[in-house]
């Protein structure tokens, strides 16, 4: 017998051993699948990003060149004639993918907030398409938002199409976003910053290591194959930072104030056109006769003006040529985003930062506060872009790859965390949240509240009441009641309307002979059917009794009952879903 039971034990020990055994091979294989596929992706969004950014340069060589052909008198109506074929091969790309609204970062930040992580890939690449189509019109709009919302669309797409089990989808998400920035700028920790901080919003050991090979990967697979270097590379000698700590701090306030300006005038604008219903194309068109107009005076103003952000870095300007510069640039960027000629909003807030740092140093240089010009200008492209996407800690890490000063990156510092401060305070923790919000979605209460009110309460109605009819005696209720064990009953109509509720509690003393409807509470606590859980939370929260009835808003019919038992179950598993994606 005891060697019986000794050999039942070691067979255990040994199917145990092998079950472990077998889970660590099914781990480590599921992982060094997930980190080729995220190198993978990696090589794939750094093709397209510098496709994409090459593309953009060549077509404003094109244009530069063909300003001697639309010569008058001088003056090149060029700017004019490239803007309005932007927007007409922006229409014909609305009509073609069925886009209605251009999408953007504010998408991909919103679908790794969702459960489902579903993103329109037809709508996410139509859109990037749109945004390289204004850009090689020459449309002073940006390119690293589509190109954030690209590779996020492009992890949504696989991850829902192959239903690979050993990763979530918010993690191939998370490796688009960064090969995108890590491609973009050649900043690979700021790619991985930027996927964490601006979109995912929290860190997790299982996230950070593919996103950290995507990020790697996209930029060192864009050194070899293109052999590029930053779009932004700086050649900076270290400041002393203690006597800069006055301006830069003052500087942060202008820069947090000029893009609450520039965030602000984009949706100033975005309210126009859907007030007067006249489609597409007419305020399209104006945005772009105006910009064409300026465009002619001010070329500098046109595309994405990175020769304009170093000659704001390394040289000086004349204070009025900097307000001119920095006033054109934010009127002409909120008119074309607000008016349907779509690109990203964070190269124009470089561009932005940079005029506005130029105009600090001017304004300071007459002080003692300041002694060097470039430092608030590298500043200034921090703050406000900070401001705007709602990354700082990313986009001082961009300063830091691209400058590789210390010095450059604690100023940036300085600076953005003021800028940010006063931008939160007065607006709001990015232009993306801003975008959702005006869409009736509220970040800031976080993925568990995001996925309550994504959830209707039909999904958790349930059927069992005690339907009584409002001429039915009040002893045969009380019988009803005591038969089924409630202490509640719903008086409907022979359409289902709802017409009150009765309670034990209130009819157990009265007159037996009487009819119900005379002790019927008629407007009780309710919960319209279309409600989310939030909302049912909200009602549940002052309750007091059995259940709560679920009333449909289009005809007033009972649709069932909650009780908050049921709202508690659903509010719990929702949490432990979300607490389990935070952990991944």
């Amino acid at each position: 017998m005891l060697c019986y039971l000794a050999g039942q034990q070691f067979v255990g020990m040994s199917m145990n051993i092998l079950r472990q055994k077998n889970q660590t091979f099914e781990q480590c294989k599921n992982m060094l699948a997930l980190l080729v596929l995220s190198g993978l992706f990696g090589v794939l969004i750094s093709l397209v990003a510098n496709y994409f950014v090459m593309t953009v340069k060549w077509f404003a060589t094109l244009r530069i060149f063909s300003n001697s052909f639309f010569d008058i008198n001088g003056w090149s109506f060029a700017p004019i004639l490239w803007l309005f074929l932007a927007v007409f091969a922006l229409d014909v790309i609305r009509r073609t993918f069925d886009i209605t609204r251009w999408h953007g970062p504010a998408d991909a930040v919103y679908a790794c907030h969702r459960t489902d992580n579903e993103l329109d890939l037809k709508r996410g690449i139509g859109s990037t398409l749109a945004a390289l189509i204004s850009l090689c019109g020459g449309a002073p709009v940006g390119q690293y938002g589509p190109l954030v919302n690209f590779g996020a669309t492009i992890g949504s797409f696989v991850s829902q199409s192959f239903n690979v089990r050993f990763f979530t989808p918010e993690i191939l998400m998370g490796c688009g976003v960064a090969a995108a920035i890590s491609a973009g700028f050649h900043a690979p920790i700021a790619g991985i910053i930027f996927a964490h901080e601006a979109v995912l919003r929290h860190f997790s050991l299982r996230a950070l290591v593919p996103i950290a090979v995507a990020s790697a990967t996209s930029a060192a697979f864009g050194n070899w194959a293109f052999g590029g270097s930053a779009l932004f590379s700086l050649n900076v000698q270290a400041p002393e930072l203690l006597p800069l700590m006055p301006a830069l701090i003052l500087s942060g306030v202008a820069f947090g104030l000029v893009s609450l300006v520039y965030m602000k005038l984009i949706f100033f604008f975005v309210a126009i056109p859907p007030k007067f219903k006249v489609g597409y194309l007419p305020f399209a068109l104006m945005a772009a006769f105006i910009t064409g107009i300026f465009g002619m005076f001010f070329p500098e103003v046109l595309g994405l003006g990175v020769e304009v952000i170093f000659k704001f870095i390394t040289e000086d300007f004349g204070i009025w040529a900097i307000i001119t510069l920095l006033g054109l640039k934010i009127f002409l960027t909120t008119l074309c985003v607000g008016f349907g000629i779509f690109g990203g909003v964070f190269s124009p807030a470089l561009f932005i930062g940079a005029a506005t740092g130029q105009f600090m140093s001017n304004l300071l240089g007459y002080t003692a506060l300041l002694s060097t010009t470039s430092i608030l200008a590298v500043s200034g492209m921090a703050a406000v872009a900070a401001c705007v996407v709602g990354a700082p800690l990313a986009v001082i890490m961009i300063i830091l790859e691209l400058t590789m000063s210390y010095e450059y990156a604690i100023a940036a510092l300085v600076s953005t965390m003021v800028a940010v401060m006063i931008s939160n305070s007065l607006y709001g923790h990015s232009f993306f949240d801003k975008q959702l919000e005006q869409r009736g979605i509220d970040l800031s209460q976080g993925r568990g509240n995001l996925e309550l009110m994504l959830k209707k309460v039909e999904a958790i109605v349930s059927q069992d009441y005690l339907v009584v009819s409002k001429n039915e005696k009040i002893s045969s209720v009380i019988k009803k009641m005591s038969k089924n064990n409630n202490s509640e009953a719903y008086c409907i109509d022979k359409k289902g309307k709802f017409l009150g509720k009765c309670k034990l509690s209130e009819i157990a003393c009265a007159v037996k002979n009487k009819t119900i409807s005379n002790f019927l509470e008629k407007e009780p606590t309710s919960i319209k059917l279309d409600a989310s859980i939030l909302q049912a939370i909200e009602v549940a929260s002052d309750f007091v009794g059995e259940s709560i009835p679920v009333i449909s808003r289009l005809d007033g019919k009972l649709a069932g009952v909650v009780t908050e038992a049921d709202i508690f179950q659903a509010y719990m598993s929702t949490q432990v879903k979300i607490n389990d994606l935070e952990r991944r």
